[in-house]
């Protein structure tokens, strides 16, 4: 069976800020007082300005909703060959946060940068994978 790579798996990614989108994050009704939209427009604002060194996507949902808004910070290509994973921040209801976080990521975010202190306050443990998907993923090593 031939395997034909997908048009852009070659291609570099940025530092991608993936924002949840779901059922709590950015819902008004559980964090009034926040600016959802405002936030999630200054993200992509900081994307644009970025001259394609940041990326910004939306996710339905991510899963810690008790610790909403959630924003994860996936590093670049070459961060994460060199071990970088992840960063997942809860909280980011201000624009504190919203601006901590940006300044991380145009400084290279994960596997680049350190967490700045007053940002590392606001960083959460990701959620476990769910039972089927574990085991889906383990059949799939069989292989």
């Amino acid at each position: 069976m031939t395997w034909i790579r997908p048009n852009g798996a070659h291609a570099e990614r940025p530092c991608t800020l993936v924002v949840c989108r779901g059922c709590c994050c950015g819902d008004p009704r559980k964090n009034p007082g926040t600016d959802h939209a405002g936030q999630l427009a200054r993200l992509r604002e900081a994307a644009a300005a970025s001259g394609g060194r940041l990326a910004v996507r939306t996710s339905e949902c991510l899963g810690p909703c008790a610790q909403a808004n959630v924003i994860v910070v996936q590093p670049t290509t070459e961060a994460r060959r060199r071990g970088a994973r992840a960063a997942w921040f809860g909280w980011a209801l201000d624009d504190t946060a919203t601006d901590e976080i940006i300044a991380w990521a145009e400084a290279g975010g994960p596997g680049t940068t350190p967490v700045p202190p007053t940002l590392d306050l606001h960083r959460i443990t990701p959620p476990a994978p769910a039972p089927a998907a574990r085991a889906t993923r383990r059949g799939r090593r069989g292989r």
